[in-house]
């Protein structure tokens, strides 16, 4: 049987952030948590602290997730996100806050950073449908969110039905 999950790499607080996003996301929850055993760092890297909380399985909405704390030899990127697609305007609203919280950041066009270096798209569902599109209302949706950090829902559906203030 195959089997395939993200697995992150963090400098250090991998568990930290496991419990984190299972605290703030549904059916989410940490799984199991490996310590660091004794000669877990090669000799001329970061050195990870033998006992140490190293290696999380967790679960992420029901998707299974590693994570590793392993030193700061590789780092996350952009490149790489979580894309949380919500219901509602009001939940747009609470994970962009919780997500950018105590040291997270935002980013354009719904992107946002949280406090340990993951990024994160925020978007609430119906969003495609009014920005992907090659017509007028489209575009105009889409110049509208490229405006935005956090996405603002109701002033898309604005534009792209062509009653927003700045259309």
């Amino acid at each position: 049987m195959v089997s395939i999950r993200p697995h992150l790499w963090y400098h250090e607080k991998a568990l930290e952030a496991a419990e984190f996003y299972a605290s703030l996301l549904p059916d989410s929850r940490v799984d199991k948590v490996h310590a660091a055993p004794p000669g877990v760092s090669p000799e001329g890297t970061s050195q990870i602290p033998e006992g140490a909380p190293f290696f999380v399985e967790f679960t992420l909405v029901g998707m299974p997730v590693a994570a590793i704390a392993a030193g700061p030899d590789l780092t996350l990127t952009d490149a790489f996100s979580f894309l949380l697609e919500v219901d509602t305007q009001d939940e747009v609203d609470h994970y962009w806050a919780a997500l950018t919280a105590d040291g997270g950041a935002e980013g354009p066009c719904g992107w946002c950073r949280d406090r340990f270096g993951l990024s994160w798209q925020v978007v609430p569902r119906g969003t495609n449908e009014l920005t992907m599109g090659a017509d007028e209302a489209s575009t105009r949706a889409r110049n509208a969110m490229f405006q935005m950090t956090k996405l603002d829902l109701p002033a898309l559906q604005a534009a792209y039905d062509g009653t927003a203030a700045s259309v």
